[in-house]
């Protein structure tokens, strides 16, 4: 048999040729890369940076493309929502009246109001209008009540629903708030900046104070707190009581009195909701005596 010129005479040469420096250098330096690339994954992290490098200059085709943008689009969508709900929920407790609650809930959508946030917003309602809400007795069992869970709020095109809802998840109590009844509550707690002559509704019936408390204390003492049924308003201020107007028109059984105080030359309006009954019998004491 033919031996060919390059091959080992014996076992010493070959095991001389098998691990010479050169196969010994190649198989550490193998070694060593295959280690590193386990410890460290370089070679992975080579690759991503060089995929991330050429990202902009690779076609956005691909089902893969797709579902990754679907999914980021998705969570965007979920973070503007999220977004939203804490906005919403923010303007709710921080709302000083119903109205403002109202104006802080789109249609559709829920806010959940604590105990102590739904009494800070009726008790900021003056007395007469609150109880048109809701009677202050069955308001103290509601929230007293150890079966109440929760009271949710829901915005609606027209104005506002609100639920008490109890440990079973039953509706226990709903108020109905239409957009008419909140713009008169908020009517009824902020003061008008200007004079009663240049409020159209109160024309041809403002009277001097001295004339209208004249007439107001000429009727039985049972009729006054339905006339003036949230003294409170007027205590709080300052200034002095110069006028008072008794709207043209009711609502709901109601008539809007304005009283006209000034403080330091400036005047604002403050309005009180009266029993209409009781605004008719002190218009007969005031017939005449207009200004």
């Amino acid at each position: 048999m033919a031996r060919q010129w390059y091959e080992p005479l014996d076992v010493t040469e070959w095991l001389k040729r098998a691990f010479s420096l050169l196969n010994l250098s190649m198989v550490l330096i193998t070694a060593v890369f295959i280690f590193s690339e386990f410890r460290f994954d370089w070679v992975e992290k080579m690759v991503g940076t060089y995929l991330v490098s050429t990202n902009e200059q690779r076609p956005r085709t691909g089902p893969i493309w797709e579902t990754g943008q679907q999914t980021s689009n998705a969570h965007q969508y979920l973070n503007k929502i999220i977004d939203e709900k804490n906005k919403m929920q923010k303007t709710a407790h921080g709302a000083a009246s119903f109205g403002d609650l109202a104006k802080g809930i789109l249609p559709g959508q829920w806010v959940t109001l604590e105990k102590a946030e739904f009494k800070a917003l009726y008790l900021a309602v003056p007395r007469q209008a609150a109880a048109r809400i809701i009677q202050p007795a069955r308001l103290v069992w509601l929230l007293n009540n150890d079966s109440l869970d929760r009271i949710f709020c829901e915005g609606r095109d027209t104005g506002i629903n609100i639920y008490f809802i109890d440990t079973q998840n039953r509706v226990i109590q709903k108020i109905v708030l239409e957009t008419e009844e909140l713009e008169s509550l908020s009517k009824g707690i902020r003061p008008a900046e200007g004079r009663l002559s240049d409020m159209p509704g109160f024309s041809g019936r403002i009277y001097l104070a001295p004339l209208f408390f004249e007439g107001l204390f000429k009727l039985p003492p049972e009729i006054l707190p339905d006339l003036i049924s949230d003294p409170e308003i007027l205590l709080r201020q300052n200034g002095r009581i110069t006028r008072v107007g008794i709207w043209n028109e009711s609502e709901n059984g109601y008539i809007r009195l304005g009283f006209e105080v000034e403080d330091k030359g400036e005047f604002r309006v403050f309005f009180i909701n009266a029993r209409e009954w009781a605004v008719w019998q002190l218009s007969l004491n005031l017939k005449g005596e207009s200004q």
